[in-house]
């Protein structure tokens, strides 16, 4: 992966239109380069924080869920962190409470697992959009899980908010 430390932007678009990369994020990678979850995790964190990890849209745009990324990036900081991560322009940032079972890693970077990803996006959508139910319905077929799943996994958390509103959103999105 290429970035303006590795190279000027004016030669990754001139290798870009040769044909020589291809654009992943604010990066560029060779066209030989597969586009695997753990390079667009890297591609869409590169230079930030550890700390931070991708959720919500970004998270699902990770998995290969959704085809574009969002515009705005969907990141998250455990609670535990105590990490007060300064705000940037197209970045919101939120603290969740997250088990180690809740994410995947590769390299320093973290992303929130698909089965996370499908019931936060249900959970804390206040507008909950076609879309939004095309990257949960994604996400159970990349990852191999239904609404058992995602129910189980919000009964085994105490004091969840909006779970009823994710059931039906959940059931919505698996069922039909």
């Amino acid at each position: 992966m290429l970035g303006n430390n590795d190279l000027p932007l004016a030669e990754r678009m001139a290798a870009r239109l040769d044909g020589e990369l291809f654009a992943l994020c604010d990066m560029h990678c060779p066209i030989d380069v597969v586009e695997t979850p753990a390079l667009r995790l890297a591609a869409i964190l590169a230079g930030r924080s550890t700390r931070l990890i991708a959720e919500l849209g970004t998270a699902a745009w990770v998995w290969n869920a959704v085809d574009l990324a969002p515009p705005r990036l969907e990141l998250c900081v455990k609670l535990s962190a105590r990490a007060r991560p300064r705000s940037a322009p197209h970045t919101s940032v939120r603290e969740v409470v997250l088990t180690d079972a809740d994410t995947v890693g590769w390299a320093e970077h973290r992303v929130t697992t698909p089965l996370r990803t499908a019931v936060d996006l249900a959970r804390s959508r206040v507008t909950f959009t076609a879309a939004d139910r095309d990257a949960i319905r994604g996400l159970a077929r990349i990852a191999r899980f239904g609404l058992a799943e995602c129910l189980a996994h919000m009964d085994a958390r105490r004091n969840l908010p909006d779970r009823v509103r994710a059931a039906q959103r959940l059931r919505a999105s698996l069922q039909g």
